[in-house]
Parts: C-alpha cells; structure tokens; sequence
C-alpha cells in the first residue's frame, strides 16, 4: 500500500457531495479516526472523473429499450475484484467471457454487456468478524477496504485502499471504453451494448466524493450502473439519499426481506419521473421461495408506473456449505432463473435477463457440469469472497434459461 494518498493535492474544494447527514449507513467500514481518512477522501473528491454524462445517456437509452422488450441483458463478473487483476489482459479476460455469454443469450438480437468490474472492490458482510482457526478476525470486506490474509494487520480498515480503488477502476474503465469503442466502429446502430461498468455502491466515503457535474446533471463519476444490496437499500438510508441525486441508471437488490410497499417508497424516491431506463431491478429470492415473493413485488412497481428493467439474480439466494467451504449448485440455480422468467412473464413484464457470478477462468466453486462431486471444489477455489459460476457452467444456464 502507498504511506499516503496520491491523487491531486487535496487541498481545492470537493465537488464530491458531503455525507448525508441524518441518513443511516449500514456496512460502513471503521477507518473515521485513521489519520489518512481525511486526505484519503480529499483525493477522491479532486480526482477525474471515470464516467461521464454523455456515457450515462447512452447506457440509459440501451437500459430503456431493454426494459420495453427490445434487447436482453447481461451483468456479470467477479464476486469481488481484486486489485491484482485490473491490467488489459486481465479485463480483457473477462469481458470476453461477457461477450460470449452475452452472445449465447442473445442469438441475432441485442444484448445490453454490463460487467461488474472496475469498482466491486468492496463487499456487505453478515458479521463483522469470522473466525479462522479460532481466532476471531474483521471480516474481510474486499480490496476497497481491507486485505484477505489472516492476519490482524491485513484485515485492518485502511481508508487509503480507497484511492488504490480509484487508481485501479480508472485502469479497467479505460479498457472498457476502448472495448466500446472498437465494437461501436464494427457495428454502428442506435444500440449501445457496452461493456459497461458497474458495482455495488457500498461504501458511502468512496462514493459522495465522486459525485461531479457534468453537462449540467450531477453524476456519480465512479461507474456507469451503480446498484444498492439488500442491506443498504431502504428508503431513508444515506444510500437511496445518494443515488436519489444522481442521473446514473440505478440498479437495486431484491431478497426474501424485500416488501412492496417499501420497494415501491424507494422506486418513488429513486425514479420520480418514472424515466424509463432509471431503475434496474434484480431479484435474488432463492430457487424454492421466488414464485412465492416476486409476484407482489412486480406488481408494485407496474402499479406505479415505473418502466424497469427485470433481471434475476439466481445465485446470491442458493448458497450452501460443502466440504467447508461456500458454493452454489448449478441446478438451483437453473432452477431460479428459470422460476422467475416464468414470474415475469405471468405478470406482462420483459424478462430481462441474468445477473451472475462468473469467473474468467475454469474455476471449480460451484457444482455442476463438470464439477461433479464436492471433492472437486479444492482443484481451483479461487474466488476472495463467493462462489462463482465458471463459463462452461454459466453457458448451461443461459442455454436453459432460453430454452425455459
């Protein structure tokens, strides 16, 4: 790590937004009283932007005409990044694998390509410690926040990580943009299908900083499709406050907690105008419980008027311990992407597509396909945090869930 934060001078004012005051913030990392927390958030605030307005634009037309029946969608990558795999051929890697899969769910139609890459480096955690050997350690949060050895020191919270993730997205952006480039010369058309950029909107101190202004709308300037977890998307949390004063396109977590009414006070707060393109909804219910749950939820948002893209999460609500360690069945999950396309489909809505887990290379975290017995889990677990999908698996499901 640097001793110190290295972007700008930190000393002109912050375009960034201060923290919303009054709001709760949950999984926030405890780095207030490190003596770097300060400058660290100062670099950020006088840092360049990763995204701009006219992106924005572009990306929430795509999202529109997904939302309407048009085109599909595709968001994948990494449970977490790691901040050793942001160099061109790393993001090349893996918005290869997101083409194919994109490709293989699209046939001859457009696919919108979404990756979540250049900013997942921070994760929500269920406790704030685990222990490891019977020493109780801080949960490891990802890179943005804190390193996954054992160790005290390694999972201590180090506001500084903050500016390596800035350093590091600015790395895997450019390379996105110069993908996006290259496909727009190959094949021009009013439909703007990535890659683009997106990650989970965690930690509110890397976040505010970030917001900027752009051709007149205030953006949050470090991704293209920031989305909201299941434990920071309630209606008076400082993360709706945030994102409710920014033109990003908005994606939001739905588990088993989520409730119409509250889903339909934040979509409020999130998409006043009822902006098609605006709010990208992603259920993650569970193979056994999504029939159950997601019907009222569809028919909230539709009563209200709100234009959304639907995309199913089918792996954050399958995930089980064997051997012991974390994974995922690849039939559950099948299983889940498959229940809710139906869902959708009941209900008169556009099912948009798939949110996954999926790893650039053959890793062996979840079962299924080749992974055929838990013994096989420890051949290639390499994920820092969840179990991921590997292409060959990840393909499966997309043939099935076409087929469904």
């Amino acid at each position: 790590m640097r001793s110190r934060p290295v972007i700008g001078d930190g000393t002109r004012a912050a375009p960034g937004l201060p923290w919303p005051e009054g709001a709760v913030a949950a999984q926030q990392p405890e780095w207030k009283t490190h003596p770097d927390y300060v400058a660290s958030r100062a670099a950020l605030a006088s840092a360049p932007a990763l995204v701009t307005a006219a992106e924005l634009a572009r990306l929430r037309r795509a999202l529109a005409v997904v939302a309407a029946g048009g085109a599909r969608m595709v968001q994948l990558g990494d449970c977490a990044e790691s901040f050793e795999e942001t160099g061109a051929d790393h993001v090349r890697a893996k918005t290869a694998v997101l083409h194919a899969l994109a490709d293989e769910l699209g046939g001859d139609g457009p696919v919108l390509r979404v990756g979540r890459i250049g900013g997942q480096f921070a994760k929500p955690r269920s406790s704030p410690f685990e222990d490891v050997d019977g020493v109780p350690l801080p949960a490891f949060r990802g890179h943005m926040v804190n390193g996954e050895a054992p160790s005290a020191g390694a999972r201590e919270h180090d506001p500084r990580r903050m500016v390596r993730a800035y350093e590091a997205s600015a790395e895997v952006l450019r390379v996105l943009a110069r993908d996006r480039d290259r496909r727009a010369g190959r094949r021009p058309g009013p439909f703007p299908d990535g890659p683009w950029a997106s990650h989970d909107a965690l930690v509110i101190d890397y976040e505010a900083p970030l917001v900027r202004t752009d051709a007149g709308q205030r953006i949050l300037a470090s991704t293209h499709l920031p989305w909201l977890g299941d434990r920071t998307r309630a209606p008076g949390s400082a993360h709706v406050r945030l994102l409710s004063q920014v033109a990003n396109p908005v994606a939001l977590k739905l588990g088993p907690s989520a409730d119409p009414g509250e889903l339909a006070e934040v979509c409020a707060l999130l998409d006043p105008d009822r902006t098609p393109g605006r709010l990208t909804l992603i259920a993650r219910m569970g193979a056994e419980r999504v029939a159950d749950l997601l019907p009222p939820l569809v028919a909230a948002v539709r009563a209200r008027g709100h234009r959304a893209v639907w995309l199913s999460d089918p792996m954050h609500g399958n995930t089980v311990r064997a051997g012991g360690v974390k994974t995922r069945h690849l039939s559950a999950i099948v299983d889940e992407a498959v229940r809710c396309k139906r869902v959708l489909e009941v209900a008169g809505e556009h099912p948009g597509g798939l949110h996954l887990e999926v790893a650039a290379s053959d890793v062996t975290e979840c079962l299924g396909g080749k992974v055929d017995g838990v013994e096989r889990l420890a051949e290639r677990y390499t994920t820092l945090c969840d179990p991921r999908l590997n292409p060959d698996q990840a393909a499966e499901l997309m043939r099935t869930w076409i087929r469904a």
